[in-house]
């Protein structure tokens, strides 16, 4: 749900109705409509229209608005004007229910950055046999709960209307797609409880009547989607016979199963696997000015500040994670994580940004070492206790002669950069303790970030084998008499 908040009980009407229904609707002041007139029609590019939010937008030749007779009210399926709304001294009410075109809406909403529940159906496509029964809908909820009257008819403005869908569907293509033959009678039946009729039929094919509503059934194979989906993935078998063509070209090296691989030995050493989200929060690296690679890339349509940029370090989310449990007693950790960071570099021809990704491995260890037992008392966890676990991972790697330098990097206290000729496979080091304070943590965070596309292209799936002796080993047990003169 991206637009929804409860402003008086009329709009709660028609948001609870577009939820039962999928059906948007929108109420307008009625004594606002100037020259009781409702025209549906397209703007000059560049009209000037301020929005429900209070934000003045420039429109586009494309945007489809519903207007008076003097001006414009709504941005028609997407968002309402600021004139367009229910306000407390609101009497009269004129209620809208339309269908408008998917391409109208989507262009609209990407050229305004908008995505709104009204929206968010029609570019998926609504139904237009459905408007007016949402409209009567919510006239009559408006009558039980608000202590309204309706005062006229329903205006439905229906020229061409739209009929079902006829779609020819061929045995053979069933069987052909699934892989299975499916019995006619079984067929008939999924189709009918998806309310698509079969309105016609010989021994090859028939054809079947698909509702307007549907909009994700325009032809054959959908049809066929939608038989399998309802008998089930599961009931078709799997062949008993496979080609050795298809083996090879199986990739002799494969990134995931060395993932996989990098995530069983560092379970093995007590690690849990955590999975965090990209986006995270601008202010933590502006709070202390940090200047990290290339610039941020910001979200248009962020839902909140908090989840405003994408990451261009695993570090801010693992600390997130970090600072969750300890703060519920869970103060021992080791997680891991593979993970993506993104960032904005050099323009190119154009005088664009280059956008960029880079998979990355990282590692937090904070706390103490092992849990508390009766044998002994637990230690804290050390910067070597992080630096061990990094030179396992690079022997998995089959990574070595690298050369370390002193960490030099605003995230952490102190640290080293692992170097691999003239590049970097990674740093692992202490997070600065203003930045643990950041997120509630008062205990030391040990941190290493890793290339993933290094350590893969580095890993080696061969291993060496040498010949069997040929003879049995023999032991020999000397005696040596040493005479010291």
């Amino acid at each position: 749900m991206y637009w929804f908040s409860p402003i008086n009980n009329i709009v709660d009407i028609t948001n609870f109705v577009l939820h039962e229904t999928g059906q948007p609707l929108h109420a307008f002041d009625a004594d606002e409509v100037s020259g009781k007139k409702v025209i549906v029609k397209t703007l000059p590019a560049g009209t000037k229209f301020k929005t429900l939010d209070g934000k003045e937008r420039t429109l586009a030749a494309h945007d489809l608005m519903i207007c008076s007779a003097e001006e414009p009210m709504c941005i028609a399926g997407v968002f309402g004007g600021i004139k367009s709304g229910i306000i407390p001294k609101t009497k009269n009410i004129f209620l809208e229910s339309a269908c408008f075109s998917a391409d109208y809406i989507r262009k609209t909403g990407m050229h305004h950055q908008l995505k709104t529940d009204a929206s968010f159906r029609f570019e998926r496509g609504t139904d237009p046999n459905l408007t007016v029964y949402a409209l009567k809908r919510a006239a009559l909820l408006i009558k039980e709960i608000a202590g309204g009257s309706i005062s006229s008819e329903v205006v439905d403005v229906y020229p061409v209307k739209v009929e079902n869908r006829l779609i020819d569907v061929k045995d053979k293509n069933i069987n052909r797609l699934i892989g299975k033959t499916i019995p006619r009678q079984e067929v008939f039946s999924i189709l009918e409880g998806l309310e698509i009729a079969v309105v016609s039929k010989n021994e090859s094919e028939f054809t079947v009547s698909v509702p307007p509503y549907r909009v994700d059934v325009s032809q054959e194979a959908d049809v066929v989607e939608e038989i399998l989906r309802i008998y089930g993935f599961n009931n078709i078998e799997l062949t008993e016979i496979a080609g050795t063509d298809y083996l090879a070209e199986f990739p002799e090296k494969d990134i995931n199963k060395f993932k996989r691989t990098l995530g069983a030995q560092l379970v093995d050493n007590g690690f849990y696997e955590i999975l965090t989200n990209s986006l995270t929060n601008s202010a933590y690296q502006q709070k202390h000015n940090l200047t990290l690679n290339g610039s941020a890339v910001e979200i248009l349509n962020k839902l909140s500040e908090e989840q405003g940029i994408l990451r261009q370090t695993m570090l801010f989310t693992g600390l997130e994670v970090c600072g969750y449990n300890i703060n519920r007693k869970q103060k021992d950790l080791k997680l891991y994580e593979f993970g993506k960071i993104y960032w904005k570099d050099e323009t190119d021809q154009e005088n664009k940004k280059v956008y960029k990704e880079e998979e990355r491995l990282a590692l937090y260890i904070t706390g103490n070492f092992e849990t508390e037992n009766w044998q002994g008392k637990s230690r804290p966890v050390t910067y070597f206790d992080l630096a061990q676990q990094v030179v396992q991972v690079l022997e998995k790697s089959s990574i070595s002669n690298l050369k370390q330098e002193t960490l030099n990097d605003p995230l952490f206290d102190y640290g080293m950069q692992l170097m691999k000729g003239t590049k970097e496979i990674g740093k692992l080091g202490k997070v600065k303790t203003a930045l643990t304070k950041d997120f509630g943590i008062k205990q030391e965070v040990f941190y290493a970030d890793l290339s993933t596309a290094l350590l893969f292209k580095s890993a080696n799936p061969k291993f060496v084998v040498q010949e069997v002796p040929r003879f049995p080993e023999v032991r020999r047990d000397l005696s040596l008499v040493l005479i010291s003169r």
